[in-house]
Formats: structure tokens, sequence, C-alpha cells
């Protein structure tokens, strides 16, 4: 599967078919590339020129003169590029060349000169207009092939809008590294890692290929850039290659338009038998550093910084079904926000508080979901849970009382002080996860966040009902 991660790889790809001839110099003056068309335009093999320098392998000949001058140039002139067309001997046949320099750069460095050369000898020496009309059209049709491969090859990963930007900016692909305000998004389906226990890979890679494929759509829709999956996880960003001075209300729009596509996709999950899914997403707006990230070897395009890891914890702390944003993202948000309620927390590594927003809505777009009304049971139930620290089960688990429940949650009696927000693990028809969405007291109310294959039956006769 091609994917951002190697598009160097593509390059490499485009760079050998292409007809015209590549040349990379660096600035201590040796040869570190040229593609197959470079090597067949000046009549020299890739093992003569590669990691030589330029000014010995071009002196040969007194009709390379002007060549020779122009390359040198641009290799010692940092400040401009330079462009032209030049006799050139091969030393068997004379040509013309047109050929331009740009600069070749590591993020933001320049470290060399890439040379672009073009045989012009047969257009030159062309009279008759329809044969020069042809040869334009002729390489006309290969840049809008290369073109195309390129909007193919990002395509799955960036909207139209931004693929555009790429190929009509000469230094689209160049993005470099920046700081830049952005909104992040990240979601995370509830309980994935237990169903991936349970289900037979096919099923699964179906599933969650259909569910990621339905994400995607929306949010390239809205102009956003997904950066990577994660599993079940989708790490996306706004405002960035392409800027955006509305990037907070593309990032929420798209995160309720993809809350209300799940009861979609949970149908499509239905009718195959698979389970259904659960969805949070974090949203937060700050400043990052966006640009190409890895080695010479293998880069992809994203984010790093502490807002990008606050995001992180911001997802963390919704339940299914829910959207929380930060209060930077609500106050970037010129549109009508419908928030369902607020909740402060204190993410780690911050040193004060932070008000979440809980969001169903944006303007016209909605996405609120009936919450399945509690149970209320005549003999609450004893049941053993484990309390869930830093992803690791406590050793010893402490007792408490269901007293009222419902198919996604539950409210519970425990003389055992609990924090909202805290995750459990609960013994009751298998190993059951949930979080602390409210605490009152001895009283909890808990949002099941995974549950086993055995809950259903167990429900059933909790409440008296049969399984449905």
């Amino acid at each position: 599967m091609i994917t951002v991660q190697n598009a160097d790889i593509i390059q490499n790809y485009i760079m050998r078919d292409m007809s015209e001839g590549v040349l990379a110099i660096g600035f201590d003056g040796n040869i570190s590339y040229l593609n197959p068309s470079a090597a067949q335009i000046l009549g020299r093999s890739d093992e003569e020129l590669t990691g030589r320098p330029f000014a010995a392998s071009f002196f040969e000949y007194e009709k390379n003169d002007a060549f020779n001058q122009m390359i040198l140039e641009a290799v010692y002139d940092r400040s401009s590029t330079h462009e032209g067309i030049v006799d050139y001997f091969t030393g068997a046949e004379s040509r013309q060349l047109h050929v331009t320099t740009s600069f070749l750069k590591n993020g933001e460095e320049p470290v060399g000169i890439v040379c672009v050369i073009d045989d012009v000898t047969e257009l030159s020496g062309l009279r008759d207009a329809l044969k020069a009309m042809e040869k334009i059209r002729e390489m006309n049709g290969k840049l809008e092939l290369r073109n195309q491969l390129l909007s193919e090859t990002f395509g799955r990963f960036l909207s139209d809008e931004i693929v555009r930007q790429l190929l009509e900016t000469p230094d689209g692909l160049m993005l470099g590294g920046k700081k830049r305000v952005l909104t992040v998004m990240m979601s995370d389906l509830r309980g994935f890692t237990a169903m991936s226990e349970r289900m037979e890979p096919q099923k699964l890679l179906d599933m969650l290929n259909h569910y990621l494929g339905e994400m995607t759509q929306i949010i390239q829709r809205r102009s956003g850039t997904i950066i990577e999956f994660i599993g079940d996880g989708i790490m996306a960003i706004f405002g960035a290659p392409a800027p955006s001075e509305c990037h907070a209300e593309q990032a929420v729009a798209a995160a309720v338009e993809m809350e209300a596509r799940m009861e979609q996709i949970n149908a499509w999950n239905a009718e195959r038998g698979y389970p259904e899914l659960q969805m949070g997403i974090g949203i937060h707006t700050g400043e990052v550093i966006v640009g190409n990230i890895g080695s010479e070897k293998r880069t992809k395009y994203g984010v790093v910084g502490s807002n990008v890891n606050l995001t992180g914890r911001i997802e963390s702390y919704t339940v299914g079904g829910q959207i929380l944003i930060s209060p930077q993202t609500r106050e970037a948000v010129n549109a009508a926000l419908t928030v369902a309620g607020e909740q402060t927390v204190l993410p780690k590594g911050m040193d004060s508080p932070m008000m979440l927003s809980h969001v169903v809505g944006i303007g016209e777009l909605t996405c609120v979901q009936k919450e399945k009304p509690l149970h209320t049971l005549q003999t609450p139930l004893r049941v053993p849970y484990f309390r869930i620290r830093e992803k690791h089960v406590q050793a010893q688990p402490d007792t408490g009382h269901i007293t009222a429940l419902s198919e996604t949650g539950a409210l519970l009696q425990t003389p055992q002080p609990l924090e909202r927000y805290e995750n459990l693990q609960l013994d009751i028809g298998g190993k059951l996860f949930a979080k602390v969405i409210s605490a009152d007291g001895q009283e909890v109310k808990l949002r099941f966040t995974s549950l086993p294959e055995s809950f259903a039956a167990w429900y059933a006769a909790a409440v008296g009902t049969e399984a449905h």
C-alpha cells in the first residue's frame, strides 16, 4: 500500500521515468545524484559521475564552457536560481540544453542545487509549426501523467484542495518544518482491543477498514490531513499543509459529522454480525511543529509538540459517542456550538486545570445520541471491581453493588471513594471495562467502554428480560 511515509521512494520512481534529466550537486561541488535521462542527455554513465566533483567531469571539451559556467555559478551563488539554453558536446554530437536550477534543501537549509536538463536540440531546430505543437503536446502529456501519479498517491491521504496545492506550488513537496497554530484531532474506538482478541482477523479488518474509510472521507471533505492511523485510532490536523483561518471550526464540524456517521456504520456492522462500535474524539488548538519528520531513508509528514500530547490527554477523557474540545478550540470557533456539558480536568503534565466542553453540534450539524435509560434493580448486585491506574490493573479487587443498570452503563454503590474519569474493570459476564463519568458520595455513574461476549446474557438475567 502506498503511504505518505514512503513518498521518497515514489519520487525516485518518478525521477527515474522522467524524460528530463535531473542532476543534484552539493555545495561541496560533488555530484550526488543523476537520473537515467540526465546520463543519456549528457552522454555519461552513472558510474562516471555519481560521487565525483563536477569540475573534474565536464571540462574535457571547450564547447561545454557555457554549460560548466552556468552550473558553477548556480553552485556558488546561493541566493538565486538560474535558467538558460546552452551548447553542450557529448564527445560524439553537439546538443542544445535548456537548464534550470533550484535549491536542494534539508528542511529549510539549502545543501546544494538541483539541475533540470532538457534536450531542446530537436525543438530549436524545428521549422514546422505543426511539429512544434506536437512536441509541446507530448511534453505536456508527460507532465500530466506525473501529476496524476502524485495526485493518486497523496489523494488517499489529503483532500483534493491540498493535493492541488502540492502540485501547483513550486515548493509544494518540500514542506519543511515550521511552527504553526493548528487544530489537532485524535479519535479512538472504545473496547477495540477486546474485540480484536475474539474476532476472526479477516472480519476484524473488514469492519475496521469500513470504519476508517468512512471517517477518512469526512476528514478530507472538511480539509483535514490524516497524519496516521494508530490501530483503530486516527490522528488528523486541520490548518496544514494548506493554511486555513477556520481550522478549529473545520475540525469540530468533522468530529460532529464523524459521530453522526457512527449510526450508519453500526447498522452496516449489524447486517454482518459485527459488534457495535463507539468512538471518542478529543480536539485541541495550539502551536505545534509541522513538517517532514524522520531520516533520509524514511520520512513522514507529521506534527510534534506538547499540544499534540495534550490532544491525546483530552481524548483519553472521552467515553463512546463523546466529543471533548479544549478552551483554546472553543475560543477559536466562531460558529454556534451546541454544548451538552462541561468538565474540569487536570491533564498529566499541566500545572492548572482546564475546562473541556462536550460538543454535540456546530451550526446545523448535530450528533446528539440518546442515552439508554437505567433500569433500577430491586435487589442490588454485588460485584468485584479493579481500579486501573496508568493502564495497570490493581492486584486486589474492591467490592461494590450495582443499583441500576442499562446496556451502556450502571450506578455503582461503593464505600471506596472513586474519582471522576477513573477507569475500572468489573467482573460481570466476563471482564467488563468502564469509566466513572460522575461521582456523588458513595454512588458513582459508570459508562461501559468494553463489553465481554457474555454480557448480553448476563444483562438479560440481571434485569429479568430475554437477551436481544
